[in-house]
């Protein structure tokens, strides 16, 4: 039994989600299933991470292709996990600023631009970063 004040810890829900409470060994092994559901909505629904899974897999064949160092390799990942990462972080804005503010609003249009301004950003700066390894790697090569 918790001490915590209030019903026993299986009644509990989250109030957020109203899930079942994610605190304990069962709650951390039950927020991997809400992660796992969100990648699943995210790769579902989402056409711009589509398009990054398809990059993402053009940068994994160029690394084979090209022979590149274990360092370009962890490089082209963190960077494949990072845009892939900022594009839900984006996806989840937007859904709340459409919650919060179903009407237009310019503030609701500003943090959505700048949201996903961010993930343009990162995936431009991502690019640039791979143009440089992918030629690095293929100048070795010749």
């Amino acid at each position: 039994m918790s001490d915590k004040p209030g019903p026993e810890r299986s009644d509990r829900l989250d109030q957020e989600h109203g899930k079942p409470d994610t605190s304990g060994f069962g709650g951390f092994v039950r927020s991997f299933a809400y992660a796992f559901s969100g990648i699943k909505q995210a790769f579902s629904g989402e056409r711009n991470i589509k398009v990054d899974v398809g990059f993402a897999i053009f940068a994994i064949i160029m690394c084979v292709v090209l022979r590149c160092t274990y360092i370009e390799w962890i490089i082209v990942i963190l960077l494949i996990g990072l845009v892939i990462a900022a594009e839900m972080i984006n996806t989840s804005i937007e859904a709340v600023v459409d919650l919060a503010s179903p009407q237009y609003n310019p503030l609701a249009k500003r943090a959505k631009d700048v949201a996903a301004a961010a993930v343009l950003v990162l995936a431009i700066t991502s690019a640039i970063v791979g143009i440089i390894i992918f030629v690095t790697a293929f100048l070795r090569l010749i």
